[in-house]
């Protein structure tokens, strides 16, 4: 291939710019040019596509977002929306697409791919919920700022001798919570994967107060319940003066980690080697710490992520 484009979709997290960066130096070191899509399939359809260059990319390795934007747009999911945007492919000379997003963005890559276009998919999002990858991008940087809020609840919890509920995002999938409440020493962790019992938290809360312990740290995924009503849930089991904190999209920006930067940009160097190479259908992850690819539509169709539950299990064990 000789011009390929690439296009970030959905929730933004932070590497998205330092993998869409390393897709762009790489492939111009291979001889080839690309075009850069702004507003994901949404500009796809629409045309808004511009040829970038070395200095496009510049100083952009630090910075949480997408410098090419991202929107929802739910008509990519039918067939006309996707041969409209075969058809902008085509009329700016484009053999092969990097799709840079989440769950939704990955279905789009995967219809492009059904339709004969050479697509391939990098893990960007901080839900950590996409099949084929231990981790995906944003999601180390996303469960370091939960940390560091946690931190500071945690100050004003033992302060004021308060419950706190904490809600992170992660959309169905618990491994921010899970991540960062053993990280952050959370004494009950709550995500969708795992059943719980209120009464049950209630208990260890009534027992760590025997104790004299001064706080309570609740750490609940999003995909169960909003935190307000796990908070009035747990009121009805006892007075624990209880207090909701919902991080919400403030977990999405920032900085990206060293280990995201990084991540991204092996993502980026791998998808264009497959481009090169004339392969497309296919969708990169890391696993057991080795940059892979796969197949995206046995991934997607047939594939299914997996938290690391054994997490929870010793943050069971360990918050006494």
């Amino acid at each position: 291939m000789k011009r390929i484009a690439i296009l970030t979709s959905g929730g933004d997290a932070p590497g998205m710019n330092a993998a869409a960066r390393a897709v762009t130096r790489k492939a111009i070191y291979e001889g080839m040019e690309v075009y850069g899509i702004n507003y994901g399939y949404a500009g796809l359809v629409a045309g808004d596509i511009r040829k970038l260059e070395i200095a496009d990319v510049g100083d952009i390795i630090q910075r949480g977002g997408t410098f090419l934007y991202s929107a929802r747009y739910p008509e990519f999911a039918t067939q006309e929306g996707q041969l409209k945007g075969i058809e902008q492919l085509k009329k700016f000379g484009i053999e092969g697409l990097v799709v840079i997003g989440g769950d939704g963005s990955y279905h789009g890559a995967l219809a492009l791919t059904k339709h004969g276009f050479p697509a391939v998919g990098i893990p960007g999002t901080i839900d950590n919920d996409i099949p084929g990858t231990d981790y995906t991008i944003g999601f180390d940087t996303a469960i370091n700022t939960v940390l560091d809020a946690v931190d500071k609840i945690r100050d004003t919890a033992t302060s004021h001798v308060r419950t706190f509920v904490i809600e992170v995002m992660g959309r169905n999938a618990g491994d921010i919570a899970l991540w960062a409440g053993v990280a952050g020493g959370a004494d009950v962790i709550v995500v969708p994967e795992q059943e719980f019992d209120m009464k049950e938290v209630a208990t260890k809360i009534a027992e760590g107060r025997e104790r004299g312990k001064k706080h309570c740290l609740i750490m609940l995924a999003e995909g169960v319940m909003p935190g307000h009503e796990f908070a009035e849930k747990l009121s009805e089991h006892g007075d624990f003066h209880e207090r909701v904190s919902v991080l919400g999209h403030i977990v999405r920006g920032g900085s990206p980690t060293a280990r995201d930067r990084v991540l991204a940009s092996k993502f980026g160097g791998k998808a264009v080697d497959l481009l090169k190479e004339g392969k497309g259908g296919l969708c990169v992850g890391i696993r057991n710490e080795e940059i892979v690819a796969a197949d995206i539509v046995d991934t997607l169709e047939n594939g299914k992520h997996k938290p690391d539950m054994s997490l929870y299990t010793l943050n069971q064990e360990i918050s006494l």
